[in-house]
């Protein structure tokens, strides 16, 4: 791992306002700052740009996957800080990303604060606290339907396939539970 004072953040979110703003506060902060709104702007991107940090959109325009940047940084460098923002928690997403090599999991809306506690994150902390969460058929229905949108990459019409619905009308699931 670079030295404190070497410190260059890759961007992957689609949003640009949204990554405009977040590039911004950590140049602020100290970071080399680079953008890309996908896998394949990703991959042009680290030869030249070689990242110590990633934040990283779980869901992406043109149907590119999170999931599969995270594959791709981690492979690039697996002592990479990733950090994956998403506005489609889930558990099962949530996983699979500190499986493919991220630090850490934050739901949106998510600052560079929260951020940057999440990079200084080694491990977990056994200190947490377990609850007793009561489960309701909506919680296990939103859970099931990202871990479908997991497994299909985050296609829309294969995951309705796999769940029996009419792609419509996971459409307007997806629509209703964003967290803007």
């Amino acid at each position: 791992m670079p030295n404190d004072g070497d410190k260059r953040l890759l961007i992957v979110e689609d949003d640009a306002a949204f990554a405009r703003t977040l590039a911004r506060s950590f140049e602020r902060r100290g970071y080399a700052v680079r953008q890309a709104d996908g896998l394949e702007a990703l991959q042009s991107l680290l030869d030249e740009f070689p990242p110590t940090h990633a934040v990283v959109d779980l869901k992406l325009a043109g149907g590119d996957s999170g999931l599969a940047c995270v594959k791709a940084l981690h492979a690039h460098d697996p002592q990479m800080r990733i950090v994956v923002l998403t506005g489609y928690a889930s558990i099962a997403t949530a996983v699979e990303a500190i499986k493919l090599g991220a630090r850490h999991y934050l739901a949106k809306p998510s600052n560079s604060d929260d951020i940057e506690e999440a990079f200084k994150r080694n491990e977990g902390d056994a200190e947490v606290g377990l609850t007793e969460r009561k489960t309701s058929i909506k919680t296990l229905e939103w859970e099931r339907i990202h871990e479908t949108l997991a497994e299909t990459g985050f296609n829309i019409s294969e995951t309705a396939r796999r769940l029996g619905m009419h792609r419509r009308t996971l459409a307007r699931k997806l629509d209703k539970q964003r967290i803007k």
